[in-house]
Order: structure tokens, then sequence, then C-alpha cells
């Protein structure tokens, strides 16, 4: 076979040289940009591999800036409660200071007065913000948490840094949660504002002290037994009201003996008790919870004793008992003795010679253009929606002891009386039936008594009634399937509030029966007044056409029709009472409890007491108990958000490190080795050279060289 030029030139030179080129071309091309390839095409499991790593890559650096961020926020709350606590403990040895019992008035003024500088200084930190976001405010950052008079503006939505695939770490602590949390293993304590002593020789009263003793005895003579009777009120810690009348003690019995009966009424038994009653040491009553997470539990009282034994103290309305006398020993032959006092107005037509007579039917507070009720709506620990005597729902367990808010059913908040015929198993209750009265002045300052029935679509459904039932306004739901009055057990406190702006506002519907009228109704009632529940679910009223310098002319009572007659059942619902003073609660609201100390300390009250200044005031001794709580409260939270501090910080050490192994994962990946290229590029020249000098050595040969 001959051999041509062309076929030496196509396997000595000319395929090698095609290959050096390419290898010569793709080494320099890495050892110039770094990476082993420049395009998928180079090599596609290698581009792949990159891609994926350039995406962990970026998804680690958005968890490492969301963590960092979260952290600032979290680390800078963190050090803002460490002043919280120093404040709070300040504020502790100066209560302390001011129950040892040894400092005269100017001293409590002066301790008072620093307990002010250290409220605003605690309301000031409440307000710290980071750029301009607040710490306390939940998600609304641009919101100012605390206004001067401690209500808190925020929300309760916490807001999460992203740490990781479908996994979220809060970083900030809500207001909602510092000011106003709950503390379910709390138990509700309530306290008597009325001293009690001994009557006859004015010592101290204790537990082993007579009836006598506590009520006195007109004739000083031991040997006359008079009855006392005791009328009691309240609600347990499940929500169920209650209401009793004590007549089965006498004046020989003992204090112990009236602390039994009304843990009875409680529903203490010989095995078991669910409260705790007790005497202070100012001769107040004091009621325990034993139930823990519950803030429904209260109380009232009144005594009275007939001196002549006649029985003229044996009452089953309590209004009757309006002829009697405080003053001891009295003139007549009939005393009665408060045990409660809160300064709140009679209802018309309430008793109101005696304060202490009245519960639930007193007026709303009056604080210029606003109107105010006292008794938290909260949700029952359980409850039952029924249907047609059916079960259809229950409460859910995260809406226990919460706040009622406008679309929460009165249902849901009430304790039902009348059973359903026939009972269901478990035994259901309904408002069917129910009466509420709402009475008072409206804006114009025109007198009102209306009369709120409740009642079951079966019955017609809930109307309200300004004139004794000559006039029954529907109540009408909101169903779009057909609107008609609303059934007693599906109302809500938002068409409750409906009525009430409608009634004080003197704005009602047209006619009786049309849902057009009565929306209308709403609507220009609206324009005149707005009704609606504050943060701690107590029905609010404000005036919008009076000025703040007059205030209003509106005035409101709201209870249960049966509310003081004592042979009737108690009240399914309250809104507004002159109740016992709350000691401890589960739910916090700490700068309303801050102010409420202070005072204790501004009126010099070691106890509660009635006889002068403010008449809620809690006292020292008390406000010591509930600065314990706020402090368990806040060292709570604290520990909270230095657990969250960890976590971000730990997270951010985690995504750091991974960031970097996966940025030498990639490294090794796609970069290249500049020693091994710059060797393979060597080895390459070195090829290629050896290649040319072959090339030009076989060229010279001649035509004998080959064959």
């Amino acid at each position: 076979m001959r051999v041509t030029q062309s076929m030496y030139y196509d396997s000595i030179y000319g395929n090698n040289n095609s290959k050096l080129n390419r290898e010569l071309f793709d080494v320099n091309k890495q050892i110039a940009s770094g990476l082993k390839i420049q395009y998928a095409k180079d090599d596609v499991r290698t581009f792949t591999e990159t891609m994926r790593l350039d995406n962990e890559i970026t998804v680690l650096e958005q968890i490492k800036t969301s963590t960092e961020s979260g952290y600032k926020v979290a680390n800078q709350t963190d050090q803002v409660l460490n002043e919280f606590t120093d404040s709070m403990n300040r504020m502790r040895t100066l209560l302390v200071q001011a129950a040892n019992g040894t400092n005269d008035e100017t001293s409590l003024d002066a301790i008072a007065d620093e307990l002010r500088g250290i409220e605003k200084n605690l309301k000031g930190l409440a307000n710290t913000s980071i750029n301009g976001q607040f710490l306390f405010s939940g998600s609304k950052v641009g919101t100012r948490p605390i206004s001067d008079d401690g209500i808190y503006h925020g929300d309760d939505k916490a807001m999460n840094a992203f740490v990781g695939s479908r996994n979220q770490q809060q970083y900030n602590l809500t207001g909602a949660d510092l000011f106003l949390g709950e503390e379910k293993l709390r138990s509700r304590e309530l306290t008597s504002n009325v001293s009690n002593s001994n009557l006859l020789d004015n010592t101290a009263l204790t537990p082993s002290s007579t009836l006598r003793e506590l009520m006195g005895d007109k004739d000083e003579d031991e040997n006359t037994v008079n009855t006392p009777y005791f009328y009691l009120r309240g609600t347990q810690s499940d929500g169920t009201t209650f209401k009793k009348k004590i007549d089965t003690l006498n004046s020989n019995n003992t204090v112990q003996d009236l602390l039994d009966e009304i843990g009875k009424a409680y529903g203490n038994t010989g095995s078991l008790d669910v409260v705790t009653v007790r005497l202070n040491e100012s001769g107040e009553i004091i009621v325990e919870d034993k139930l823990r997470g519950s803030s429904k539990l209260d109380f009232h009282m009144v005594g009275a004793i007939d001196y002549s034994n006649s029985g003229a103290a044996n009452k089953t309305d309590i209004d009757d008992l309006d002829s009697g006398e405080t003053t001891y020993p009295p003139t007549g032959d009939l005393y009665v003795k408060e045990f409660v006092k809160s300064g709140l107005e009679p209802a018309s037509g309430a008793a109101a010679n005696i304060e202490g007579l009245v519960y639930d039917r007193t007026k709303f507070e009056k604080s210029g253009t606003h109107l105010s009720s006292n008794v938290s709506q909260i949700l029952k620990k359980t409850h039952l929606v029924t249907e047609n005597g059916m079960i259809i729902d229950t409460i859910s367990p995260e809406k226990e002891n919460a706040f009622a808010d406008p679309s929460t059913l009165l249902s849901e908040v009430a304790d039902p009386k009348k059973e359903i015929n026939p009972p269901t198993n478990p035994k259901t209750y309904t408002l069917d039936g129910s009466e509420l009265t709402l009475s008072g002045t409206d804006t114009a300052g025109n007198a009102f008594n209306v009369t709120i029935n409740l009642k079951n679509s079966a019955n017609g459904g809930s109307t309200f009634s300004p004139d004794n039932g000559a006039t029954n306004y529907k109540i009408f739901n909101m169903d779009p399937d057909g609107r008609d009055a609303v059934d007693a057990d599906e109302m809500t406190y938002q068409q409750l509030m409906d009525v009430m702006n409608m009634v004080v506002t003197g704005t009602y519907p047209v006619t009786e029966d049309n849902e057009n009228d009565y929306d209308k109704a709403i609507k220009e009632a609206e324009l005149k007044g707005s009704t609606y529940l504050s943060y701690d679910g107590k029905i609010q009223f404000h005036d919008l056409q009076s000025s703040g310098t007059n205030g209003t002319k509106a005035e409101i009572a709201l209870y249960d029709s049966n509310s003081d007659d004592f042979t009737k059942e108690a009240s399914v619902m309250t809104f507004n009472t002159n109740n016992a003073l709350t000691v401890r609660d589960p739910k916090t609201d700490f700068f309303k409890t801050i102010d409420e100390m202070i005072a204790a300390v501004e009126d010099h009250k070691l106890y509660p007491d009635a006889s002068s200044g403010h008449l809620r005031n809690v006292g020292i001794e008390n406000a010591l108990a509930k600065m314990d709580d706020l402090q368990d409260h806040v060292f709570r939270m604290h520990s909270k958000i230095g657990a969250q501090s960890n976590t971000l910080s730990t997270a951010q050490e985690r995504t750091e490190i991974l960031r970097i192994s996966t940025m030498s994962l990639r490294s090794s990946v796609v970069d290249t080795d500049l020693a091994e290229s710059s060797l393979r590029l060597q080895q390459l020249t070195t090829n290629y050279q050896a290649m040319l000098s072959t090339v030009g050595r076989v060229s010279k040969l001649s035509l004998v060289n080959y064959l």
C-alpha cells in the first residue's frame, strides 16, 4: 500500500492537533475562569450539582439574614426585660417598706411618688423601639403599644424568623402576652372591702367570734338568741351563677360557721373544697378559687338581723331591706350589714338607701362621654351549642376563659337555667325565656326601661320592648336564607349591643318586624353613639354627640330581671356589679394592676377599706400579692424571650456552618484546582510540542526512507 501525504497528515497530525488544541483551550479556560465548566453542555452532571448547591447557599443566606434580624429584636427585648425586672424589684422593695406599718402619711406619699416615677419608666420601656419599630406591638410595629392611660394598642400576632425548611422561630414578645397574658396555673382570689370588728367590744373579729359579735346585739343580753340572715350572690369558677339566702344560723353560731356556709354555696362538700373562704386581719372575707385558670369567681353578700325577732329581716326580695339601718347600734330593730361597697349608683327602681344591698342592678360608670361596665364577659369552661335539643358544637379548649368579642354568643358566656325538655344526656340548657332589663336615660336625657326577651324561634324569637310589652321589636338575625327574630341561644353580643345602642341614642325602628327598618335604625344609631366591647371584654358606650366638657346625659344599667328576687333563679348574666375586689387572677392587666398597687399606697391603706378614699382600693398587703404575681408573669415572659434568643443564636451558628460547608462542597464540584490545571497545561504543552517535533522530522524523509 502506498503511503500518501494526506494519509500521513491525517493519522499523525490532523486528529492529534485538533484534540490537543481543544484540551489546551479547555484547561486555559479553567485557569482563567477558575471554574471546571462554563455551560451546562460542558458537563451536565457537574452543572446540575452546582445549581442545587447554589440554591442551598441562597436559602442559607436568607436564613442567616432572617435569624440575624430576629436575634437583634429578641436580644433587645431581653435587655429591656432586664430593666423591667430591675424596676419591678425596686417597686416591690418600696411596697414592703410601705407595708411595715411604721410610716407616717408623709413617708407613704414619698414612697407613692417614687412608685409613680417607676410606673412612668415602665411605660417608657414598654414603648421601646428599634429603627422606629416598637418591640411590644406584635405585628403592628408602627403603633405605640402603651398609651398614657396604660391601655395596650398592639395586637397578639407573633413574628417569626425563617430558620430552615418548613421551620420558623418566633422572635418577638407581643404586648398581648407581656401586658395582658394569662397564667393558667394561677387561681382567682377575691376580698370584700368592708372591715368588720367585734361590734360588742370593738376588738378584732376572728373565725371563732360569734355571729352575735359580727351582727351586734341591741339589748346586750347574751341569752337573747337572734336569727341573722345573709343574702349571698356570686359566680362559681365554672361560670355557674348562684343566689342563696343563709337562714340556718343563729347568733350563737361562729363566724367560721358562716364561712363554711359560704363555701357550701360555691360547691364545697365534706370531702372536697372547691373554694377556700377565710377572714383577713381586718375582718374582711377572702374567697379563693381552688380551680386554677378560671377568671369567673364572683362574690357579694349582705347581712340583716331583726333584733325584735319578728322576722322582719326574713325577706325574699332584697330591696325590702332598704328600710334597715347600717349604723350600729340602729335606732330601729332592723340592722343591715354591708360586706361589699363599690360607689356605683343603683339602677332606677333598685334599693338606694343602702349601697351594699345592690349587686348587679348598678349603673355603668360615667367618664365624660363614655359609659363603662365593670364585669368582663368571659367564655365558660364548657358550653354546648344546641339545635332543637341536639348538641351540635362545643367550645374549643383554646377559647376557655377567653374574653368575649362581638361575634361571641350570649349562650357561650351566660349561665342558662332552663333545661331543654325532653332533657338530653348530658343535660342541656337554653336561654329561652330569660329576660334582661335595660334601664337608664338616653343621650337626650329621656328615661327608658326596656325589657329584652330572649326566646327561641319556636316561641317567636328574641325581642325588645320599651313599653312593658305593648311594642315588641324583633331582634333580627343575619341569616342570608331568610331573616327573622334571632334564637335566644344564637344571639351574639353584637346583636345585644345593637339593641343597647338604639335604645341609648333614642333611635328605634319604624316598625316592629321589618328587617329593613331594623337595619336602618342600627345605622342611624351608630351616627349618634357607639356601643362596643373593650379589650378586656367589658361593654362600653361612647356618646358621639356630646362634648367631653359637658359629658353625656346617658345612663345605663343592664341586668337580669330576676336579679334581687331570692325566690327566683340566679341571674343568667351580669354586666355591672357591686362585687368583691380582685386580689389575684389568671388574667394579667399589667399597668392597671400597677396603678391599683400605687393607689393603695397613695390612700395609706394597709387592707381594703371602703370607709374612706377610693372604695375599691385593694390595700398595700394585697398590692404585694399582686406584685408577686406580676413578677412571676414577667419572669416567665423573660424566660420565653431568652429561649427564643438562644434558639435564634443557635440557628445563626448552625446556618453559618452549613453555609461554609455547602460553599466548600460547591467549590470542590465546580471550582478549578489551579495546581492540577497548571500541571495539566504543562503536560498538554509538552505533548503538543512533541507532536510538532515529530511531524517536522517525519516531513523531511525521502521516498527511499518510506520504502
